[in-house]
């Protein structure tokens, strides 16, 4: 697999879809939606775009496996796996909010070797290759310069059905606004990811992710020079359900403040 023949036409696939998102946003019917789960919601725009994303990426890498939010297809034991959420933020997207999101990442075995994220609302296409830095609609970017948590602005995403470790999240949530700029919830967790990258905040964190929020945007942090762990400071972050991401420079106070209150809370 060449990652630069199959570059384009990711990102061409990627955005046709999420363009196909925003037009059934504008007539959405509300009596379509499904529930999956507790606040767990879902319409036939989800399901509809994760086909699309499934036959056109299938068709750019045969013999490829899928990690996909709405289980069109399946992994098995493929070299080279797409990790898909066909729209985060899908309930702002049932309320008729931005942002919200199509992000795609590709692994390599268990390294990320692409990432793309469509923010719809934004028209704003954000992109790393593994080894060739970050972008968004052709610009290369990077992470803010901010090195103090004090100046900093975080983002984070609330708890919508576990709510077991709530009030350790509460005592998080308050050293925060007590230590930086604020915080903001934007509901999708792919957009906290890239707006990390591009230095709009200098950090996000969040729990009980699944790898399809996550696949595309730790890459591309990573691409804008950024760090990404999870909580106990290790890299266990795609599919451990927990996530760090900072421009880097202020990453050690980010990870301090919820290290020591988060395991405590768990009893370990």
């Amino acid at each position: 697999m060449n990652p630069e023949q199959i570059l384009q036409p990711t990102l061409d696939l990627i955005k046709e879809t999420g363009l196909f998102i925003r037009r059934e946003g504008r007539n959405f019917d509300r009596s379509k939606i499904e529930q999956k789960g507790l606040n767990d919601l879902v319409s036939y725009v989800d399901k509809q775009a994760e086909e699309r994303l499934v036959s056109g990426l299938r068709q750019l890498l045969p013999g490829c496996g899928f990690i996909a939010e709405e289980g069109t297809a399946q992994a098995a034991d493929e070299e080279y796996k797409w990790v898909i959420d066909p729209l985060d933020g899908t309930t702002n997207f049932l309320h008729g909010l931005p942002p919200h999101a199509v992000s795609v990442g590709l692994l390599q075995g268990r390294e990320l070797v692409l990432g793309v994220v469509y923010e719809v609302i934004g028209d704003e296409l954000f992109w790393a290759q593994k080894g060739q830095g970050a972008y968004c609609n052709g610009q290369r970017i990077s992470v803010s310069p901010i090195d103090k948590l004090s100046g900093g602005l975080m983002a984070t995403g609330f708890p919508y059905y576990d709510f077991g470790m709530m009030e350790v999240y509460l005592q998080i949530l308050n050293e925060f606004m007590r230590s930086s700029h604020g915080l903001r919830r934007l509901g999708s967790a792919a957009v906290d990811l890239v707006y990390t990258a591009m230095g709009r905040f200098e950090g996000f964190y969040e729990y009980n992710l699944n790898a399809w929020d996550v696949a595309a945007g730790i890459l591309i942090v990573q691409e804008a020079g950024g760090t990404v762990t999870d909580f106990k400071g290790g890299s266990d972050y795609l599919f451990g359900r927990e996530i760090i991401a900072t421009n880097g420079r202020v990453h050690a106070e980010v990870l301090e403040i919820i290290r020591s209150r988060w395991h405590k809370g768990q009893g370990k």
